[in-house]
């Protein structure tokens, strides 16, 4: 067999791949070795000519999202927001398979991988073939995959029917895998696309509400109302919570406290380990709005990271709802998350009340707690919606899911 060597232009290789031929063809990441990925015995001379093991299923090349329907079944919205993001591109996702495609690509599973690769020759060709394309990398099984036509032809010039000459591949990387056919979504394959990319991407496809307002508003609330309506598809955190949490877990974050507030240390009586006294610190920073914006100032950077990995982890759980409660949603930039803002605000004799009750402190500790925060006015003049916590339980349950129906909207609301 002579192995014939297409122009990037040039038409042909379509044809030839239809019709049961195999020709390595060009994306960004690595050369693949197509064939028909309908065809049963252009498959199974893929898995020969590459001594592929058998039980290793396949991919398959298609030309856009629109292939999805024909070839998985269900194609969630996430699969398909991210084919809309990435694709052609340098991600393979896998879904579940609808029996036109073949059990030999499949291995015998339930699933298929579809990718569109980003390469103009590549992309022609399957226009050209009106087939998908099961297309793993160019090189023998245990090899390195080939980047370029040369270091196909090395491998399998005479054994196979044609390539595609398009040149250097840009990357030199397989795509990424990513399932999608349960949850979570999982990599199964870390390639070329990063992961806090495709996890950003599907964040984008989130509805992420920021919740912020003075201590002792009821903030809170609108946490409990949220999961309460939205259930299983909604992610809540309290940054308070969060932050206490980093505070007992996280050496790096109780260094960079204590280097700036060391009057603040308390030395483990077992292991000697020296970490931040939440009662000193308390203390010394209630005392002196300066101090409490100095501590604002270390630990911001710690907890909007945090948060945002939640984000991408909840993502990638398939949440569609995230709501975040944060005193300092806005100067911390944890806003810069969010799809929309609220502000909760409420009488300053029932928030002293709460306060006390919540913290049991005294009256002249809880007063001084609400004086080291910014005034009602900074709360609902940097956020898009505000909420007066004025009334009964009812009465504020009720406005807050009237709101968040309002931002999100198909949930029932019990009351």
């Amino acid at each position: 067999m002579k192995t014939r060597v297409f122009e990037a232009s040039e038409p042909g290789a379509g044809e030839l791949i239809r019709n049961g031929g195999l020709v390595a063809v060009p994306t960004e990441t690595v050369y693949g070795l197509a064939g028909n990925g309908l065809d049963e015995a252009a498959v199974r001379k893929i898995y020969e000519v590459k001594g592929r093991p058998a039980v290793k299923p396949l991919s398959l090349m298609v030309p856009g999202k629109s292939a999805m329907k024909f070839y998985c079944d269900p194609v969630p919205q996430d699969a398909e927001y991210l084919a809309e993001k990435f694709w052609p591109g340098p991600l393979t996702i896998v879904l579940n398979s609808r029996s036109i495609v073949p059990e030999i690509v499949r291995a015998g599973g339930e699933t298929v991988g579809l990718r569109c690769p980003d390469s103009a020759p590549t992309l022609s060709a399957l226009k050209e073939a009106a087939v998908p394309f099961a297309a793993p990398s160019a090189n023998p099984s245990g090899e390195p995959s080939p980047k370029s036509a040369s270091e196909v032809l090395n491998y399998f010039d005479g054994t196979i029917d044609g390539i595609i000459d398009g040149g250097e591949c840009v990357l030199g990387t397989e795509s990424t895998l990513i399932a999608m056919n349960t949850l979570p979504y999982r990599i199964l394959r870390q390639g070329a696309l990063p992961y806090e990319m495709i996890a950003d991407a599907l964040a984008e496809n989130m509805t992420v509400i920021g919740v912020t307002g003075p201590t002792g508003c009821g903030k809170t609330s609108v946490l409990d109302f949220a999961s309460e309506v939205y259930k299983e598809d909604c992610f809540t955190v309290d940054c308070d919570r969060l932050y206490h949490s980093l505070l007992a877990e996280n050496a790096e974050l109780n260094a960079a406290i204590l280097m700036t507030f060391p009057e603040a240390s308390e030395e483990a009586p077992l292991s000697g380990v020296v970490h931040v006294d939440r009662k000193k610190l308390s203390g010394i920073v209630f005392e002196d709005a300066d101090k409490l914006c100095r501590l604002n100032e270390v630990t911001h950077p710690f907890v909007v990271s945090a948060v945002k990995d939640l984000i991408r982890q909840q993502a990638m759980n398939g949440k569609k709802i995230f709501v975040i409660d944060a005193s300092e949603l806005i100067g911390s930039g944890a806003d810069l998350l969010c799809s929309v803002t609220v502000s909760v605000l409420a009488p300053l004799e029932d928030r002293i009340q709460r306060i006390m009750n919540r913290d049991g402190l005294s009256r002249f500790d809880a007063e001084k707690r609400i004086k080291a925060q910014h005034e009602d006015a900074f709360y609902s003049e940097n956020t898009m919606y505000s909420i007066g916590n004025d009334g009964t339980f009812e009465e504020y349950r009720k406005k807050v899911l009237d709101l968040l129906n309002n931002l999100i909207g198909g949930a029932e609301n019990e009351g």
